[in-house]
């Protein structure tokens, strides 16, 4: 009985662990390129060719800047995918998270992706008036 307690407690205690979400530009390098880092921010360059695939990794929150159009496949950690279509020029804000991103376009798709890091705020000091 105490075997199976031990068992069952080393279980619960690996699966309470978070996931660490590997680094886009580490464990792809042929499709991310940081261009920019410091304290506050990373900014990557994100690009892929017609039909190409990268491997699940992750990011911080941020804002993402589409350079091209876009027709994308995003598989996400638990097996679910989502497509998405955007225009050249478009800026939108995500989420801090993991996915496996595909290109289903015909063309080459890049992207400015302005990573913030993930520490506390630092104290801003208020202006007088």
């Amino acid at each position: 009985m105490l075997r199976v307690l031990v068992v069952a407690g080393i279980l619960l205690v690996a699966t309470a662990v978070p996931t660490v979400a590997q680094d886009a530009a580490e464990v792809d390098p042929g499709h991310y390129t940081v261009e920019f880092e410091n304290d506050e921010v990373r900014v990557l360059r994100i690009t892929y060719g017609p039909g190409e695939k990268s491997v699940m990794h992750g990011h911080s929150e941020g804002v993402v800047v589409f350079l091209t159009d876009a027709h994308v496949r995003f598989t996400l950690p638990d097996g679910e995918s989502q497509e998405v279509t955007v225009k050249g020029g478009t800026t939108q804000w995500v989420d801090a998270g993991q996915h496996q991103p595909e290109n289903l376009g015909d063309e080459p798709l890049e992207v400015i992706q302005i990573e913030f890091t993930e520490k506390p705020a630092k104290d801003v000091p208020k202006k007088e008036k």
